[in-house]
């Protein structure tokens, strides 16, 4: 019976540390760069495409950038100051390549 016990108690200590593990590596999982939580891309970017002529290219390049750099600068155009990564990524022909 103490055996019974004994190994009743170490499957409970088993899973409490797996699942204090998962937490853990989800918890880092959500977080990018320098402690930040990952931003709403799909918000963010119909905010900077809103004013764009080519609404579908523009969304399709911001999330791109978003989803590479975790930042879309503020504003319809311009500001990438506040977002260096954003600021940049270029195409193959050396062609900036976020909105």
């Amino acid at each position: 019976m103490a055996i019974l016990r004994s190994i009743l108690l170490l499957l409970l200590i088993l899973f409490c540390l797996i699942t204090y593990e998962l937490q853990v590596h989800a918890a880092e999982g959500q977080q990018v760069g320098e402690g930040g939580v990952k931003i709403d891309c799909g918000g963010r970017c119909i905010d900077r495409c809103s004013k764009s002529s080519r609404r579908n290219l523009c969304l399709r390049a911001c999330n791109t950038c978003c989803y590479r750099c975790n930042c879309v600068p503020p504003g319809t155009a311009g500001n990438h100051n506040f977002c260096p990564c954003y600021a940049s990524l270029t195409t193959h022909g050396g062609r900036l390549k976020c909105p």
